[in-house]
């Protein structure tokens, strides 16, 4: 029964590592008033730049640092379309997203795939931490991860620092509450919400790369599935706090391992695997209509800021 546990519980922090680093970017844009439609998107030009570089380089840091670039210049271009332009910012995001979607699955197609050739790469193997990933049940779920997984789960901490303990933290909350109280002040609107918005790309280009690099080894087109909005989602069930995003992120990822170990367990739920997919999904959804009904967005989310107009 432990070993059940371990290799669910196991399976679970690495399928909530992707969503986790996704919606933890999305907190960043949302906190200073950026909706960001588009981290399906990011995330999937994240995987495909990861894999790709990974597989001419053979180097997985050089693949990681891809993924990193490019969803820092998608968080750009989205940070040009929502602040400088004052694009609506969810048709920004929508149409970031349907870029990503093709672009992605276009570059594999012309530049990877072949007729003959699933290509394929290695991934990131586990570290297991030196006397902690022996602790019973505990030890193989918690420190016997791969390096980005524990970069997610640092991650928390770190967000949670820089936004609620230190003074540029709290120019971003007052930027995404009343940007025009804060321009009065001194604080520099439109240079806060961009660097928000590209954080938040970084992020998203992690959590896309994490995909290929520590999954699967390999590409598939929209391998997201979705994961994007997950996490946007999850942004709202955690009410814009990092650890209640980290909260949501482990309940989805021990959901949808749970659903991964009854399908490999055979028997009736065989014939109704379909459901046992989108088992995750729905029980999400469930906990997001229960558990965000106090939540408060950010008062400004969504409204572009313009300069000396009352």
């Amino acid at each position: 029964m432990i070993e059940v546990i371990e290799s669910v519980g196991a399976t679970g922090l690495r399928l909530a590592a992707p969503l986790l680093l996704a919606a933890l970017g999305e907190l960043f844009a949302e906190r200073s008033g950026v909706l960001n439609l588009g981290i399906e998107g990011i995330m999937l030009m994240g995987a495909i730049s990861g894999f790709w570089i990974t597989f001419v380089t053979k180097s997985l840091f050089l693949g990681v640092l891809a993924a990193v670039t490019v969803g820092g210049l998608i968080g750009l271009l989205m940070a040009f379309l929502s602040v400088s332009l004052r694009a609506n910012q969810i048709v920004a995001g929508l149409a970031l997203w349907i870029f990503g979607l093709g672009l992605s699955g276009f570059i594999y197609r012309a530049g990877i795939w072949g007729p003959y050739v699933y290509p394929t790469v290695s991934t990131f193997g586990n570290i297991a931490i030196p006397g902690l990933s022996g602790i019973p049940a505990l030890g193989p779920i918690l420190f016997n991860q791969s390096v980005l997984v524990y970069l997610a789960l640092i991650a928390v901490p770190i967000c949670f620092f820089f936004l609620f303990k230190t003074t540029w933290g709290l120019k971003v909350t007052a930027v995404g509450e009343n940007p025009r109280a804060a321009d009065t002040l001194g604080i520099k609107v439109y240079r806060t919400r961009y660097i928000c918005v590209i954080i938040g790309g970084i992020l998203a280009g992690v959590a896309g790369a994490l995909l290929p690099l520590v999954w699967m080894g390999s590409f598939n087109e929209n391998m997201t599935a979705g994961r994007g909005f997950i996490a946007f989602a999850l942004v709202i069930f955690g009410a814009w706090k990092p650890w209640r995003i980290l909260a949501g992120s482990l309940l989805f990822g021990s959901i949808d391992a749970v659903q991964m170990r009854l399908q490999a367990s055979g028997g009736i739920w065989i014939y109704s695997y379909q459901f046992l997919l989108m088992l995750p999904y729905i029980l999400t959804i469930v906990a997001l209509v229960i558990l965000s009904r106090r939540a408060g967005a950010p008062a400004e989310l969504t409204k572009p800021y313009i300069r000396g107009e009352e």
